[in-house]
């Protein structure tokens, strides 16, 4: 189950933009291996927004694309695919059955300037924050650089699978 919360009024999106971001979801869901129902919170923001929630969660006073909020607190360097065989998930993990992997929280703003910052679509900016942020919520990370590598391997052969190459 996918919730989307747009907030934002700043950049008018569709419905297809919409239904394109939940497929990406539910496809890097499937790739990694998440057989569980499970819940995913979008919310678009817009700068302002996304900056006073990143002082507030993180004490980091700036603008920044995308904050993730897993529910799910993974051992350093493992991932939902390495447990979920051999991990009971405690019912506070589930909400009516499903398994409640957190929450992500885009700047629709600041995704349009990367976009136009990397020379790529707004499409493909947002796509890319969104398998970003689905793998943060299965325990991805890029905190040293073998854990960067990783999460950006698994980014790159989601895009590519999906067909969103760089342009």
């Amino acid at each position: 189950m996918i919730f989307i919360d747009n907030r934002q009024k700043e950049i008018d999106i569709s419905d297809g933009f919409i239904s394109h971001l939940e497929k990406v979801i539910e496809f890097v869901l499937k790739e990694e291996q998440v057989k569980e129902k499970c819940e995913v919170s979008l919310v678009f923001v817009n700068n302002d927004e996304i900056r006073n929630i990143n002082r507030e969660t993180r004490n980091i006073d700036k603008v920044t694309d995308v904050l993730s909020f897993p529910m799910i607190d993974y051992k350093k360097g493992k991932v939902y695919k390495d447990l979920y065989l051999n991990f009971n998930f405690d019912s506070m993990f589930f909400d009516n059955g499903n398994l409640v992997l957190g929450d992500i929280v885009i700047s629709l703003e600041r995704a349009l300037e990367q976009s136009i910052e990397f020379n790529h679509s707004f499409f493909r900016e947002a796509s890319y924050l969104v398998i970003h942020s689905v793998l943060h919520l299965l325990g991805y990370d890029h905190m040293d650089e073998i854990e960067k590598r990783a999460m950006r391997n698994r980014e790159e052969y989601i895009l590519n699978k999906l067909n969103i190459p760089r342009e």
